[in-house]
């Protein structure tokens, strides 16, 4: 009989996770989230190199920055690092 792999939420406490973060959504344990002020950002992407989950993206076509929610983890390192205070953190929901 085969058994289906645990996903991370049930893996018990200082278990190893098999899977790279990008199989899973991991972002919906934070409590905090970054929000951006286009009006403050200059762009320089440092928030994209500090991102320890490269959930900060650089789109393209927008000439823009992104934020990937999905696999945010709320750790305020972008926020921190950022030159300009462009990013806050922000209570989860209370957007």
């Amino acid at each position: 009989m085969s058994q289906q792999p645990k996903g991370w939420k049930e893996i018990s406490i200082a278990g190893v996770c098999w899977k790279p973060a990008t199989d899973y959504h991991t972002g919906d344990w934070r409590s905090f989230k970054p929000v951006r002020d286009p009006k403050k950002c200059t762009k320089c992407l440092l928030c994209h190199i500090v991102c320890p989950d490269a959930a900060i993206q650089w789109n393209k076509e927008t000439q823009d920055i992104e934020f990937n929610y999905d696999f945010c983890k709320g750790c305020g390192i972008c926020a921190n690092e950022c030159g300009a205070k462009a990013i806050v953190m922000v209570q989860e929901g209370g957007e």
